[in-house]
């Protein structure tokens, strides 16, 4: 897989980082396989630094343990308002690159939802229905730990994309945990999918379903995410959800 970026200086603005990828190149793969990368999205220094927030109690809203909920092992816990400076400039910014995407997604699967271009427009839609709770989380896990294939979905309002980056260097800080995607086919069997990850890299994936052209027209697969155990070490990762919760 490809990833869809041009070059920059790790040290450029965020927004100068998300103005540098190929949109074409990312609704491509995400047409193609319900997925696309981004490398390099964030530097050492800003994964370090939101790593290092997992702690600070004060600037989340709840923590999950996963093991008590049957989710898996480890744990991850939700930002609170107003978010981390970081995580509001990734939110807004990569958001109007998936809008065109989005709307023509629920266009061609029959579903009458279409997106607004900002941000913003589409969160006052969330807490006019009373989804007003905060979604990006930061995720951590230790040896042994794993997640469970599973779906971000946490209200009627669901934007049909999602973003994880990963804060960790792999065959450094940890071992295993592998960003893992299934795809549920009709009448078929599942389509599992690797994504190989290094530290700053981001994957985008779609959160729920997504539309393929069959040879009888378009149908709607099925997809789940999740991250194989951790065979050794500590990984972060930070999740933006462009919904928010109920």
């Amino acid at each position: 897989m490809t990833a869809p970026t041009k070059t920059w200086p790790l040290d450029a603005p965020i927004q100068s980082r998300i103005n540098g990828i190929d949109q074409a190149e990312l609704i491509q793969q995400l047409d193609a396989q319900g997925s696309a990368q981004i490398s390099q999205l964030l530097s050492p220094a800003e994964c370090m630094g939101l790593a290092q927030l997992y702690p600070r109690r004060e600037i989340f809203r709840s923590r999950v343990v996963m093991g008590r909920h049957g989710f898996g092992r480890g744990e991850y816990q939700y930002f609170n308002y107003p978010l981390p400076e970081v995580i509001d400039l990734l939110r807004n910014g990569l958001y109007p690159l998936l809008v065109p995407l989005a709307n023509r997604w629920n266009e061609s699967m029959g579903i009458d939802v279409r997106y607004p271009s900002s941000h913003a427009q589409f969160i006052a839609r969330c807490h006019a229905a009373g989804q007003c709770r905060p979604t990006p989380l930061l995720l951590q896990y230790g040896n042994g730990d794993y997640n469970c294939l599973h779906q971000d979905l946490y209200g009627e309002h669901v934007f049909p994309l999602q973003v994880a980056i990963l804060l960790s260097e792999p065959g450094r800080d940890f071992s295993g945990g592998e960003f893992v995607l299934t795809e549920q086919r009709p009448r078929m069997q599942s389509r599992p999918e690797v994504v190989p990850l290094h530290q700053g890299d981001a994957v985008v994936f779609a959160v729920h379903h997504r539309p393929v052209q069959g040879s009888r027209g378009t149908y709607r697969v099925n997809l789940r995410h999740g991250v194989s155990r951790i065979r050794s070490g500590h990984r972060h990762t930070l999740g933006i959800i462009f919904h928010d919760a109920l």
